[in-house]
């Protein structure tokens, strides 16, 4: 946003509550890689400029390359400034930190969603002797109580720290929701090439049948490993994680879980092959069909015929539950009646239209399916700047889609 703002000429100041890259470096586990291949980081005035395009980010990579763009657009950046207010003052909005107190006409809030985990309440009756912690606190199996480990939560990182936690030898138990199937590598290609060359990650969030269904969608059950394996079900099935349905109940320190799993697992493969039939589609339509592998189908989801219904943690060894159950935005700070009644933000595309000035970035679907990728924010960045640069009475071009 800083880089489109120069490029409008807009005054601005870009407010960070603690260092360039503050939530990679503080909040993610040691072994993390992106999830999107590394030629897939194209930001405004900056891309991959490495020798391995294809190749996944780790977390020190990922910083790296923040903070070679922080230097690059050199914004006017103030570090180790919490904002503990936004509030509408005479002639816009007054923003309150640690450092001082601004008056603006705009504000861009590009603090993300992924602010403050939603551990469900239940995680109240597990009993005292089992450690909790969630994706933002876990680090790497050797930080864990010796032992067995549930993780609650299937989605990427859930089936990631599933994998890493059981290959380090620790028997695992995986409580399964709702998830996205998809493989890493289909017809030769990784699924993101797919999804950038058929243009569904540049889908439009006011061209989607179900916005808040999409919005509310988990991340591709996928990992940036070297390797390119899958961490579907199936692949922890086969390394010997435990798959049980949604964790329901936790009572006398036992464990009761759903008996939808059959039926969540069901929806996921027919969410699969709908991605893929639609992928083969273009590709036909395209010419590609002979530049790539003939399509294929994965296995379906292997399910036991049976599955547990309820678990003594004592008994089976939990000594760790990790909460792999999402996050919600933090908006504890703004002093504005822009939110619903679940604490979530009311915009259209990113635009708050009950405060004219308002604009908020890093939304899932925000304006785009790949509104939540490095690779999205740039565009948003652009409609959004042009936007607000139209509200200031500032000359932008032609530039902002509605």
């Amino acid at each position: 946003m800083s880089w489109w703002l120069a490029k409008r000429s807009i005054d601005h100041v870009v407010l960070e509550r603690g260092e360039v890259a503050n939530t990679w470096r503080t909040q993610r586990w040691d072994s993390l890689t992106l999830l999107t291949p590394s030629w897939q980081s194209r930001l405004p005035g900056h891309g991959y400029e490495g020798d391995d395009p294809d190749g996944f980010r780790t977390m020190d990579e990922t910083i790296s390359f923040i903070e070679r763009y922080a230097k690059i657009v050199s914004p006017p950046l103030r570090t180790h400034c919490p904002v503990t207010s936004v509030a509408i003052d005479s002639d816009g909005y007054q923003v309150v930190t640690e450092q001082g107190t601004w008056q603006c006409k705009g504000v861009v809030l590009a603090s993300g969603a992924f602010n403050i985990a939603q551990v469900p309440k239940l995680s109240q009756e597990i009993p005292s002797r089992i450690a909790q912690l969630t994706t933002a606190e876990y680090r790497n199996p050797g930080s864990l109580e010796p032992g067995g480990v549930m993780v609650v939560g299937a989605a990427a990182s859930g089936a990631q720290i599933a994998d890493e936690i059981h290959r380090s030898g620790r028997p695992v138990t995986l409580a399964v929701g709702e998830h996205v199937r998809a493989p890493r590598m289909y017809r030769g290609r990784d699924i993101q090439w797919w999804m950038d060359v058929t243009g569904l990650n540049d889908e439009r969030y006011d061209r989607v049948e179900n916005l808040r269904r999409a919005r509310a969608l988990s991340s591709f059950q996928i990992a940036g490993y070297r390797d390119r394996r899958n961490i579907d079900l199936n692949a922890l099935t086969s390394l010997g994680v435990s798959i049980v349905g949604r964790l329901a109940v936790i009572r006398d320190g036992k464990a009761q879980f759903s008996g939808s799993l059959r039926n969540l697992c069901e929806l996921a493969d027919l969410k699969q092959y709908r991605l893929l039939n639609t992928i083969d589609e273009w590709a036909a339509a395209n010419g590609m069909s002979d530049g790539v592998e003939p399509p294929h189908r994965p296995e379906p989801t292997r399910i036991d015929a049976s599955p547990p219904l309820g678990l003594d943690l004592r008994r089976a060894g939990i000594k760790t539950i990790v909460w792999a159950t999402g996050f919600r935005p933090d908006y504890s700070w703004l002093q504005l009646p822009v939110l619903d009644a679940k604490g979530n933000m009311r915009h259209d595309g990113g635009v708050v239209t009950e405060a004219p000035g308002l604009y908020v970035m890093g939304l899932p679907f925000l304006r785009r399916r790949k509104s939540t990728l490095i690779d999205g924010v740039g565009d948003d960045a652009r409609d959004l700047s042009a936007h607000l640069a139209s509200h200031l009475g500032v000359r932008s071009g032609s530039d902002w889609v509605a």
